[in-house]
């Protein structure tokens, strides 16, 4: 490790490498999991599906020693009306990286192609309501988001669980610059995801940013007032958060 620090309740590590963080990040989760796995029966568990956390899902799946038959697992956010089997959809993302290699109880999926698409939100949220978040594995956008709580839909105090938003452009650029799309054009405008207070319900929330492009984000996350301009900062107000970073997301707060 590089660096840590504690900004008001959120730890934060910084790795000497991107291959470091996430599996740090996964080995912390991991040991988080098998504590609450010997206090309950089962467990419930949100991936967040990006790039960004490639190796932190690669390193859960090898880890050999959660018993995952005892964990439902929900995702934070789906396109909507992308087709039903693009590689770019979250759900698919996770299914090929992490749903479909382990044996979990349950694994709940958003469909974003749901002719009724408020329906949705409502069924979604219910599943959350029967199963309150023990884990949360998230990552944060070039525009602070976490989700798709981009800033100009972010609400601190939304008061439902998951809600459609309207992307902002910054936040479509990001899907192009990952090479998960070709052009703007091709990324759905419209999404649902699971709100500010539906994921901060968790009582563990593992934040992994790395990579140039999100230095920017991390320095609003951590130096900014706490606020929807940078909907991320929210972390700071969580006592069961923690931040993993690599030298280059963490380039301007060293």
């Amino acid at each position: 490790m590089l660096k840590n620090m504690k900004v008001d309740l959120l730890n934060v590590e910084v790795y000497e490498s991107r291959p470091a963080m996430g599996a740090a990040a996964a080995a912390d989760a991991a040991r988080v999991l098998k504590e609450l796995l010997a206090e309950k029966d089962e467990i419930n568990v949100m991936f967040a599906a990006a790039p960004s956390q490639n190796e932190v899902l690669a390193s859960l799946v090898a880890d050999k020693s959660i018993d995952w038959t005892r964990v439902n697992a929900f995702h934070m956010d789906e396109y909507i009306n992308l087709a039903a089997d693009a590689p770019q959809g979250f759900g698919n993302f996770l299914r090929d990286r992490i749903f479909g290699l382990l044996p979990f109880k349950s694994v709940s999926y958003l469909n974003g192609n749901n002719p009724d698409i408020e329906a949705e939100t409502e069924r979604y949220s219910a599943l959350l309501a029967e199963h309150p978040l023990d884990v949360c594995m998230l990552g944060v956008g070039e525009n602070g988001h976490i989700a798709f709580n981009d800033p100009p839909v972010a609400n601190f105090d939304d008061p439902k669980a998951v809600k459609i938003v309207e992307l902002d452009q910054r936040c479509r650029q990001q899907q192009v610059n990952d090479g998960c799309f070709a052009a703007i054009d091709e990324v759905p405008t419209h999404a649902l995801t699971v709100t500010i207070p539906g994921m901060t319900s968790a009582k563990y929330m593992f934040c992994v940013v790395p990579a140039p492009t999100k230095a920017e984000a991390i320095g609003h996350m951590l130096k900014d007032e706490i606020s929807t301009a940078c909907p991320a900062t929210i972390l700071r107000r969580h006592e069961g958060a923690k931040l993993y970073l690599d030298p280059d997301s963490a380039s301007l707060v060293l």
